[in-house]
């Protein structure tokens, strides 16, 4: 038997409940990176920007931080001056323009960073079959 739509709603009560428990497992897990990321003492956004460096072999620019992270150019120095005070990360000149100064992961900054992306994909692997049936069930043809 189809599922009853209300008049010009585009989902199902079904699909409404299955958006809801997406969104609240989501939450669930930046609750958890909340809480992992505090563990080592650092906030969420500092863990999101040794993320989006590691990704880029360990180096980028401010900006492209600062476009990564979704976040104004001066909010990204803000962060990097207190990831720099933690000696998570290091200023240098840019070897291909010498105008340009590229935040690179320290030694330490990789450790940090390495323990906590470890926590993240065992979170991951947890709640991963959960996810993977949203993305179906929100996947289907309407």
């Amino acid at each position: 038997m189809a599922e009853k739509r209300t008049p010009g709603a585009e989902l199902g009560l079904a699909e409404y409940r299955t958006l809801a428990a997406f969104r609240y497992t989501l939450r669930r897990f930046l609750q958890f990176s909340d809480v992992a990321a505090a563990a080592v003492g650092l906030t969420q956004q500092q863990y999101q920007a040794l993320l989006v460096m590691q990704s880029r072999h360990g180096t980028l620019s401010i900006s492209e931080l600062a476009s990564q992270l979704l976040v104004k150019h001066h909010s990204a120095v803000g962060l990097v001056d207190r990831l720099e005070e933690q000696g998570l990360v290091r200023r240098e000149p840019s070897l291909s323009d010498r105008r340009k100064v590229v935040v690179r992961l320290t030694t330490r900054g990789a450790r940090v960073f390495g323990k906590l992306a470890a926590m993240h994909k065992a979170e991951l692997r947890r709640i991963g079959p959960g996810w993977a049936r949203f993305i179906k069930i929100l996947s289907r043809p309407t």
